[in-house]
């Protein structure tokens, strides 16, 4: 949604305008005008946030040669990334629940009731119907060469439901928006047209990493338990959500397959709370060959801290992600040339965050309006392709069959398949 702000530079300026969405009856940024939660404050947080970002936006080049496409690369990666299927609803367990489930799973559901108790309980979740955050945040790469040794930036996050969601993020003066209205999920950058993950919408990643613990119990509540770990000097019980198959398809398509997306969860056996996050996703680029095929591995592993209690509900306010991006397969795979790897890092703080906000609905989590049209190229796009495939395999199926011919003495090599294509074949009679 777009709202207009002044300018915090030049009072004769044009007003900015703000892609977030903030419904209009609840003043800037979703604050509600009775001011309650002290909105005033609040306002002043945000516009400082604003103001800084646009400084930082003249003081640097955004996307200059190889920093921009690092930059791409990151927030790529590790800016608004998807959890590897849609949420189920969390119901507490009884004992009748769980004796006829394996050891694993009733494991695993004892572990989710301890969490959900430890974030705060049943109550206190059910009371939050959405949420607002803000954050700022630091990425860098093992190819950062920056003076300030990485990229700055922030972001605003709205949720309504995990499968209701907004974020903006700004690094460096380059932005990013994704969300989802509850049936599709999309996502626009600015060297990309907004478009739509394939498959089902899925909740944001990031809501996951210590902000939502509503979700995170309804994400792990189809886990495994698979044994313990001792993580940051705390022993944890460890928990393992594998995505089914048909997810997987439904995320696939004729250019790209999804081959596996598999998270774990470190929930400690002390407190009760999540203190580690990793996935691991795998995608298969098809090539002619099975040979020819590249693979793209992403692995990320995110820590949480610092929990504080807002509302009767404990929020991670900090945390780090660390994520690789390794590539193998294809041309020169076995020449040791087929194998490269990206490593990078973000650190983020949440400044603010705020449940109930007044005036929150399904309307501020719109789409882009040309997403649309985006759509529709791309599936024109994906006509001509899979036409193009279907002639290729119909032109080999009829084709005329191709012979070697001898080539005269001294040649010594064979007429390539252009020249042999015009020559018929002669059936001898038998004697």
């Amino acid at each position: 949604m777009r709202t207009l702000c002044p300018n915090l530079e030049r009072e004769d300026a044009l007003e900015t305008v703000l892609e977030v969405p903030v419904p209009d009856e609840t003043g800037s940024f979703g604050l509600s005008p009775r001011g309650t939660r002290n909105s005033n404050a609040k306002l002043k947080n945000i516009k400082s946030w604003m103001r800084s970002q646009r400084i930082l936006n003249h003081s640097s080049a955004p996307c200059s040669l190889g920093r921009g496409a690092e930059l791409q690369l990151m927030l790529g990666v590790i800016g608004a990334p998807l959890l590897p299927h849609p949420l189920q609803c969390y119901s507490s367990i009884t004992g009748s629940a769980i004796k006829d489930d394996p050891i694993e799973t009733s494991m695993a559901k004892y572990i989710v009731h301890q969490y959900v108790a430890a974030a705060g309980g049943e109550e206190a979740l059910s009371k939050v119907d959405n949420m607002y955050a803000m954050g700022k945040l630091h990425m860098k790469s093992n190819n950062t060469r920056s003076a300030t040794g990485g990229e700055m930036g922030g972001f605003v996050l709205w949720q309504q439901s995990p499968h209701l969601w907004c974020i903006e993020l700004l690094v460096s003066g380059c932005k990013i928006t994704a969300g989802s209205n509850g049936k599709v999920t999309w996502r626009q950058t600015p060297w990309q047209q907004p478009h739509a993950s394939r498959g089902p919408p899925r909740p944001l990643r990031r809501c996951i990493q210590g902000l939502d613990p509503r979700s995170t119990a309804d994400l792990f509540s189809d886990a495994v338990w698979v044994g313990e770990k001792t993580i940051s000097g705390q022993d944890c019980f460890i928990l393992r959500v594998d995505t089914k198959s048909d997810s997987l398809h439904a995320r696939s398509s004729s250019q790209a397959e999804v081959v596996k997306h598999t998270m774990w969860g470190y929930f400690s056996q002390k407190t009760g709370l999540l203190v580690q996050i990793e996935d691991s996703h795998l995608l298969k680029i098809p090539g002619d060959s099975d040979k020819e095929s590249v693979f793209w591995e992403t692995n990320m592993e995110s820590s949480l801290s610092d929990y504080r209690t807002i509302e009767g509900v404990n929020i991670a306010h900090s945390g780090c992600t660390s994520a690789s991006l390794l590539r193998f397969g294809g041309t020169g795979a076995n020449e040791g040339r087929g194998r490269t790897k990206s490593l990078m890092e973000e650190t983020w703080e949440i400044k603010e965050i705020d449940f109930n906000i007044v005036g929150l609905s399904n309307e501020c989590f719109l789409p882009p309006a040309d997403l649309k049209e985006a759509q529709e190229e791309e599936k024109v796009k994906e006509k001509k392709t899979e036409k193009n495939e279907s002639c290729d395999v119909s032109a080999k199926s009829n084709a005329r069959p191709l012979i070697g011919v001898k080539a005269q003495a001294g040649a010594g090599a064979w007429f390539g398949p252009v020249r042999v294509m015009a020559v018929d074949i002669v059936t001898e009679p038998a004697d």
